[in-house]
């Protein structure tokens, strides 16, 4: 009787998310999958199904990264609305390890491949990104009820504004910027919308 193959499935899907983070999608060959994960073919296949299915657990585990993020910013109930703000960026660029950083966000690196293309596949990063913005945005409309929000800026652009701040950060990350200067951007973005 054949011995059913053991690993740890935490650790194989935060090599492949790694994996898919560093080369995308395209890149990231079923063989790269299995030479990171130290898995089988037949165990790839077997317990996580094809690439596409791969992927979108990986998907799945960078997304519970994000929500512990947000659960410490955004959703933090002890945190005004501009500190709460403020403390996504920190969260998201600061308090991540110089490795990750440098990779930049895997929703937007994804979102920037040809992924693009794939409908299913947008539509699962499209959503992960909303799951980012509905927080910030109801942060947004509880500054703008204290007054706190900047005069004619809607919460929606502000949100907007944010959010697109938040990834062209994860771009210049990326590109090698150090943590300093972009919290620096993330702040000025900030300061912006500020009443």
């Amino acid at each position: 009787m054949a011995r059913p193959v053991e690993f740890d499935e935490q650790k194989v899907l935060n090599n492949a998310m790694e994996q898919f983070w560093k080369e995308g999608y395209e890149a990231s060959s079923v063989q790269k999958l299995l030479d990171c994960t130290g898995i089988n073919r037949g165990t790839l296949y077997n317990s996580f199904g094809d690439k596409d299915t791969f992927f979108k657990s990986c998907i799945d585990q960078y997304n519970g990264i994000l929500q512990q993020q947000i659960a410490a910013s955004l959703k933090n109930d002890k945190l005004g609305p501009w500190e709460a703000i403020s403390g996504l960026f920190e969260e998201t660029v600061a308090n991540v390890t110089n490795k990750h950083r440098s990779m930049g966000c895997l929703l937007v690196n994804s979102l920037c491949e040809s992924i693009n293309f794939n409908k299913d596949m947008k539509r699962i990063i499209r959503s992960s990104l909303t799951a980012i913005r509905k927080p910030l945005l109801v942060r947004l409309k509880e500054a703008q009820k204290k007054g706190k929000l900047k005069k004619g800026v809607t919460p929606e652009f502000a949100a907007d504004m944010l959010m697109n701040t938040l990834h062209g950060i994860r771009v210049n990350s990326r590109d090698g910027k150090n943590a300093k200067q972009l919290q620096e951007l993330a702040k000025f973005a900030i300061n912006s919308l500020k009443k």
